[in-house]
C-alpha cells in the first residue's frame, strides 16, 4: 500500500457508553494532533460495530491505516487485530493490562519489583464460603493492614483497605464471585504514588499525586498533582514495563519504599488531560509523533 498516494487515515475508537468531559478530552486531543500531522483522524464510538462476525470477520475499517484502541473492549479489539487493523495499544497488551492480576504475572520473573500479591479466590457458587484455613494463609503472607483490589478498575475504584481479620472475612463474601487480589500495603507510600507516562518506550515525564485524607491518591478522588522529575531508576523500571507488555502508549503507576520503587499498576489508556496540565507536557503531541513514525516511517 502506498500511503504517499493517497489521504493519510486512521481512527480513534472510545467505548460505546463515554461521555464525560475525561474520557472525551483524550481522543479529540489526540484527534487534533494526528489532523496536524497531515492525518485524517475520526473518532467513533464502539457502538457502531466496527468488526461483524459471519464465519469470517468483517471489519469496515480496514481502509483506515490504524486505529487507536481507547477501550478495553476485548472482544472487539481481537477482531479488528485479526482482520489486519494496526491497533494502538495492542489487543494483547489491553487485555493484560486491563487485569491486575494479569499484568503482575506478565511481569513476573523478569526483575521488575512489585508489591507481594495473592491472586483472590474466585466462587462459582454463590453460597460458598472461604475457609479459616484461607484466611489463616493471607494473613501468614501479608500482615494487616492489607489492600484488596478488584481485578478489573481504575480511577481508585474497587481498591479496599482491609486493616482486620473481620473486615478481610466480610470483604472476601462480598467479592467472592469477582476476580480480585490481595496485596502488600505498602505505609511508607500512603497517599503518594507517581503516574509515568510512557510512549513508544520512553518516558515522557512524571507527576507526583498525593492525598492528606486516603491511602490512595488518584485526583479523581480528591487528591493533588504537581510535576514530578522521574529519577534513574523508576526511568528504567517504567520503560521496562512497558517494553515487557508491548505498550505503545501507557501510565505506569509507582509507589514509594524505603528499598526503591515498586510498580503499582499498569494502565493501557492512561487519561492525560490532568496530566498535561500539571506537567506541560503534551503527551498527545508526543503519542501522535509516534503514531506516525510507527506506521508511515
Amino acid at each position: 500500500m502506498n500511503n504517499t498516494a493517497r489521504l493519510r487515515r486512521g481512527l480513534i475508537l472510545v467505548n460505546a457508553y463515554s461521555e464525560s468531559e475525561s474520557e472525551m478530552n483524550q481522543p479529540i486531543r489526540l484527534a487534533s494532533e494526528l489532523n496536524s500531522l497531515g492525518i485524517k483522524a475520526e473518532i467513533k464510538r464502539n457502538n457502531y460495530f466496527p468488526a461483524v462476525l459471519n464465519g469470517d470477520i468483517f471489519c469496515p475499517v480496514k481502509d483506515c491505516d490504524f486505529v487507536v484502541y481507547l477501550d478495553k473492549d476485548k472482544y472487539v479489539s481481537d477482531m479488528l487485530e485479526r482482520s489486519g487493523v494496526r491497533l494502538f495499544n495492542r489487543h494483547e497488551a489491553i487485555r493484560i493490562c486491563d487485569d491486575k492480576v494479569k499484568t503482575f504475572i506478565c511481569l513476573s520473573n523478569a526483575g521488575v519489583r512489585m508489591p507481594k500479591t495473592l491472586p483472590g479466590l474466585l466462587c462459582y457458587n454463590g453460597d460458598g464460603v472461604l475457609s479459616r484455613t484461607s484466611i489463616d494463609r493471607i494473613e501468614e503472607e501479608l500482615s494487616y493492614p492489607i489492600v484488596v483490589k478488584e481485578s478489573y478498575g481504575s480511577l481508585g475504584k474497587g481498591v479496599y483497605l482491609v486493616e482486620s481479620r473481620g473486615e478481610l472475612i466480610e470483604l472476601t463474601s462480598k467479592l467472592k464471585g469477582v476476580p480480585h487480589m490481595f496485596q502488600e500495603y505498602i505505609a511508607f507510600s500512603r497517599g503518594r504514588d507517581v503516574r509515568i507516562i510512557v510512549i513508544g518506550g520512553k518516558v515522557v515525564g512524571g507527576m507526583l499525586r498525593t492525598s492528606d485524607s486516603d491511602f490512595r491518591s488518584n485526583i479523581s478522588l480528591g487528591g493533588r498533582a504537581e510535576p514530578f522529575e522521574v529519577t534513574k531508576e523508576m526511568k528504567a523500571l517504567a520503560e521496562k514495563v512497558a517494553n515487557i507488555l508491548g505498550l505503545d502508549y501507557c501510565g505506569v503507576d509507582m509507589l514509594f519504599s524505603e528499598n526503591g520503587p515498586l510498580v503499582c499498576e499498569v494502565n493501557s489508556n492512561a487519561f492525560f488531560g490532568g496530566f498535561e496540565k500539571i506537567t506541560g507536557i503534551n503527551v498527545a503531541a508526543i503519542y501522535a509523533q509516534h503514531i506516525l513514525k510507527t506506521i508511515y516511517g
